[in-house]
């Protein structure tokens, strides 16, 4: 089998431009309505915004390679690297170092890459990792580096990247190319476009021990920074974590060949989605603010904590809604009196009501509260 760094080519891809073009054009528009979207919020839940997509996305970027974090640990120490308070006690090394290494991505997303920048994201998110030989460095050993699964006695190989020996040359060359390609650069490329080719190029290289998937949705985060002049603040990692086998997936189908139409459409419709989500974060967040305002002073303690807990949870809510059950526990009372807490609730318009009996579930409402006039 021969990939696509073994060919003559590489790393020259090749793709059809008018495909992306109305791709590239709908990203631009959708990134208006970010834009015109924020301006609806104030000061604090611009504030809250940026925490809550920061935190989202240094979980899932995490929970796509199987480490799974915790979401209030994480927003901790993102606060406190943002200097908005101190970090609470017990982080972990790993919550800690994807928090320095997304927050460093939004300071200074408009830094031309370097080595010196790639080592110390590595050096951020492996710092505590006691398995890799080479921490803030690119990869040294002689074996092979495999994308592998299944069992030792009948593994599926992947992918396999060009040997270590390569490394500096590559990584070089990978640089200087992300560097030209970029809006001031010797030769611009259009916004998704280069995000797509950025991290595809860079996971075929696959320059470190561990940590490549992580590092390298965060150059494509950069990338579209750049293009941008701003942070992008998409949730690019949350949206293919949803769907993450069609991720890997396509990785896998546009390794082996430099033509990449095919994976370019494929990420700019991932990051298109990923806007839309990130819109809809936003709408979430100013409907927040309209429901306090309309309910804040109508609601009973047991409530407030109920509708609090139910805000945390994000916009997809509890899985399958609200049940009496889940307010009984949280409310921590009991059944007659959480029955009366949902119906006062539900009369004064706060939540909306589905199903009955034991199946009966609770959601917020949103949409009496809601506008879209941006």
């Amino acid at each position: 089998m021969t990939w696509n760094w073994e060919q003559a080519d590489w790393p020259n891809f090749s793709y059809k431009s008018e495909t992306l073009a109305p791709l590239e054009q709908q990203f631009l528009r959708q990134s208006g309505e970010f834009v015109g979207a924020c301006k609806h919020m104030g000061a604090d839940d611009q504030e809250t915004l940026k925490i809550e997509l920061i935190s989202e996305e240094a979980v899932k970027t995490s929970e796509i390679e199987g480490e799974i974090l915790n979401r209030d640990s994480v927003q901790s120490s993102l606060r406190h690297q943002l200097g908005l308070g101190a970090e609470k006690p017990g982080i972990d090394p790993a919550e800690r170092g994807i928090s320095e290494m997304m927050v460093d991505l939004y300071r200074n997303f408009g830094n031309p890459l370097d080595d010196a920048t790639m080592f110390a994201w590595h050096k951020m998110l492996l710092s505590g990792d006691r398995k890799i030989s080479v921490i803030g460095g690119y990869r040294k050993h002689e074996d092979p580096m495999q994308v592998v699964s299944g069992p030792d006695y009948k593994r599926t190989i992947h992918f396999e990247a060009p040997p270590s020996s390569r490394m500096r040359a590559e990584m070089t060359r990978f640089n200087a190319w992300f560097n030209d390609t970029a809006p001031n650069g010797k030769t611009p490329l259009p916004p998704i476009t280069r995000a797509g080719i950025a991290h595809l190029y860079f996971v075929c290289i696959h320059p470190f021990e561990d940590g490549n998937g992580r590092i390298g949705r965060a150059l494509a985060e950069k990338s579209l920074a750049q293009n941008l002049n701003q942070p992008s603040l998409i949730a690019l990692a949350y949206t293919i974590e949803r769907k993450r086998k069609d991720y890997y997936a396509s990785l896998e189908r546009n390794n082996k060949d430099m033509e990449i139409t095919a994976w370019l459409t494929y990420f700019a419709n991932t990051i298109l989605e990923a806007q839309r989500n990130t819109i809809a974060r936003v709408d979430f967040l100013v409907a927040k603010a309209k429901f306090y305002e309309t309910y804040r002073d109508q609601l009973n303690e047991r409530q407030s904590k109920v509708i609090a807990r139910m805000f945390k949870e994000g916009i997809d809510g509890f899985k399958g809604g609200l049940s009496a059950d889940n307010y009984i526990k949280i409310a921590d009372t009991s059944r007659a009196t959480a029955t009366r807490d949902l119906q006062d609730l539900v009369e004064k318009g706060a939540l909306t009501k589905t199903g009955e009996l034991r199946h009966t579930r609770y959601a917020l409402n949103l949409m009496a509260t809601r506008q879209h006039d941006y």
